[in-house]
């Protein structure tokens, strides 16, 4: 199992808005075929593999880091195929949290005679493909609110006065080259990265996926910006390649009209009530519409505070360093907001600490859609 999450780690960014899945066969304790899944390869992690074993598949057990599928969609069932190829054995490591699906490819598997195990590492399964057990069951995609902190809770040092050009300063980087390193991993396995106008504005980012790791569609960049106050010469006009929104509340119509014809795609929604502020449930709703399953938010301490009650996880990357009572902080706000974890985990990276933080688990989330995703 542990060489099947090895796969379904090759299965990252190539697979969504499926699911992340690896598939080992094994035969008198050897390994005869593996394989992942790849969207634009049609083929499920199973079929992948027995296909790879042809006739040697008879008599297999297959180690598959998902349950596999009982519908047909782009593909026939899987667990179809393990029967038609008489595996006599199927090890799952956790069942699947599309409502069209789960337990009914085991039950399907049983009731052909194949013996079915379901449980080794179930957790590590399950962390690889939040995005799409949140996605299938609400047609949202999983929130993460990423941020780097001093260990007295600050993200940068004491702002200049804000203007809607460009700051000229480069922006400060609090945390480690390793922990650098494994945010843009975090951008490779998420489908959007969604950041606020004002940290634009401060920083000129780029938000883009730099961890050289195969994609099937681009890393989708998203700026929340309610007048458009956006700078054409900003680097993420510059770079932009059919993977720029823009969503805003009341545009600045000339604005919008210069960012369309740069080919930048601008849409507006309708902002929280009683405010101009754009709504991140409104933003979260057409994320999905555009089956994106999973989004990683990189802002400043207003749309933190703003994004915090809809995160599903946080991802906090904590520097060894104070920077003051003056420097920005993690969140702007006057109130407590108390949070009860599902989970947590701390992980280093060079001098920094990662902790991580699961609010809510997606794959026990009641289901509002049976649909599928293929």
């Amino acid at each position: 199992m542990r060489r099947a999450l090895d796969l379904a780690h090759q299965s990252v960014g190539l697979a969504s808005p499926n699911p992340a899945v690896g598939c080992v066969l094994v035969k008198h304790g050897e390994i005869i075929a593996e394989g992942f899944h790849a969207y634009d390869q049609r083929d499920h992690a199973e079929v992948v593999a027995l296909k790879a074993a042809g006739p040697a598949a008879k008599g297999s057990t297959a180690y598959v880091t998902l349950e596999p599928c009982s519908h047909s969609g782009r593909t026939g069932p899987c667990a179809d195929a393990l029967i038609a190829a008489q595996v006599t054995r199927v090890v799952v490591a956790t069942s699947d949290p599309n409502p069209a699906v789960n337990g009914r490819g085991i039950t399907r598997l049983r009731n052909a005679g194949v013996a079915v195990d379901v449980g080794p590492l179930a957790q590590e399964a399950r962390d690889l493909n939040d995005g799409f057990a949140r996605y299938i069951r609400t047609r949202l995609p999983f929130l993460t609110l990423k941020a780097g902190l001093s260990l007295d809770g600050r993200i940068a040092p004491a702002p200049n006065q804000a203007t809607d050009t460009l700051s000229t300063a480069a922006p400060v980087m609090l945390t480690s080259a390793e922990s650098q390193s494994e945010v843009h991993r975090m951008r490779h396995a998420s489908d959007a990265i969604i950041t606020g106008i004002g940290t634009v504005l401060a920083d000129n980012p780029l938000l883009t996926d730099r961890s050289n790791l195969p994609r099937r569609r681009p890393l989708m960049r998203v700026v929340l910006d309610s007048t458009l106050r956006l700078p054409l010469d900003s680097r993420l006009v510059s770079t932009a390649n059919d993977d720029l929104i823009v969503f805003c509340t009341t545009p600045n119509a000339e604005r919008r009209r210069a960012l369309e014809s740069l080919h930048i795609r601008v849409e507006q929604l309708a902002p929280e009530p009683g405010s101009n502020r754009i709504s991140i449930p409104h933003v979260l709703a057409r994320l999905g519409e555009m089956q994106l399953t999973s989004a990683m938010l990189e802002g400043g301490s207003q749309l933190n505070a703003a994004a915090l009650p809809h995160a599903d996880k946080l991802t906090l990357f904590y520097a060894p360093l104070i920077l003051g009572p003056s420097a920005v902080p993690f969140i702007h706000t006057s109130t407590t907001i108390p949070l009860n974890p599902v989970r947590t985990a701390v992980t280093p990276f060079g001098p920094d600490l990662r902790l991580e933080a699961w609010l809510h688990d997606p794959w026990l989330h009641a289901p509002r859609t049976s649909a599928t995703a293929e």
